[in-house]
């Protein structure tokens, strides 16, 4: 029987899922060497062409060489390409079908009903929200509110799920009197010169993520704005723009996503931004 080195970690066991997956990615991206990092990052803001994409184009996009791309899904565990992408594809596949297939689901669910679904729906936000507790760190969340208050305007930027969570944040500020912008995006005007260096950017986006948030947050973190994230998990592309990342994981029924959990976290997050500006 071979010995282990004592200095030799054992063979990483692949995740199974896709949460676990990215759980591991965020924990040992920082670790990769160069190459391995810079694919990670590309998978953590593209993950959804895992899926659909070979290694040639995955390494095409992440501007690495195919072997990098197999180092890597070595290094997550898995025993090549192939057994990482059908992860993806199964993972995928449950987590963001079309709307067709999500009503089906719902029928197979037992949700026939208004009130039935209506039930499912309170379940599932009772314990997103209990989820929150643990998903969301105190200490991130604290220094999201002192960057936030100290900030001359406050940006929120969102779009599709994301949008009703900054459409909130703007209203709840707006009532505080706290200097503030919701850049919605409507009639396609770019508003992003209005972001200066010392102010703050609430960039909302959950997987699979939208590319016109990722953009407008990476801009503003170039001209010296800070980001406070609200995301799903660690891997998130905001997590690259070294933003203050406040984690939500919301539930489902049938795989529709309610945000209980989010607009908690946000109406939470306002009211202690202005409490603090009240106190500066």
């Amino acid at each position: 029987m071979t010995e282990v080195e004592p200095d030799q970690a054992p063979p990483a066991v692949a995740p199974d899922t896709i949460d676990a997956f990215f759980s591991r990615l965020g924990s040992t991206a920082d670790r990769l060497p160069k190459r391995l990092k810079q694919f990670a990052d590309f998978i953590a803001a593209n993950p959804d062409r895992v899926a659909v994409s070979t290694v040639a184009e995955l390494a095409d996009g992440a501007d690495v060489q195919p072997s990098a791309v197999m180092r890597f899904c070595q290094e997550m565990g898995f025993s090549g390409y192939s057994q990482m992408q059908k992860l993806f594809r199964t993972g995928y596949a449950q987590k963001w079908p079309d709307y067709a297939t999500r009503l089906a689901k719902l029928r197979e669910h037992g949700a026939e009903s208004p009130s039935a679904l209506l039930a499912e729906f309170v379940e599932v936000g009772r314990s997103s929200l209990e989820n929150l507790l643990t998903t969301v760190d105190p200490t991130a969340l604290q220094q999201a509110v002192d960057v936030l208050a100290r900030a001359e305007t406050i940006h929120m930027i969102g779009f599709r799920r994301a949008f009703p969570v900054t459409s909130y944040l703007a209203y709840a500020f707006e009532k505080m009197d706290v200097p503030a912008v919701l850049h919605s995006g409507i009639a396609n005007i770019n508003m992003e010169h209005l972001i200066r260096p010392n102010d703050a950017v609430i960039a909302v986006t959950f997987a699979p993520y939208t590319e016109m948030t990722i953009d407008m947050a990476t801009k503003a973190r170039a001209t010296g704005a800070d980001i406070v994230a609200i995301t799903d998990v660690v891997t998130s592309p905001l997590a690259r723009l070294k933003a203050i990342q406040l984690l939500v994981s919301e539930l489902d029924v049938g795989a529709f996503r309610a945000l209980s959990a989010s607009l908690s976290l946000a109406i939470a997050l306002a009211v202690s931004v202005g409490a603090q500006r009240n106190r500066i």
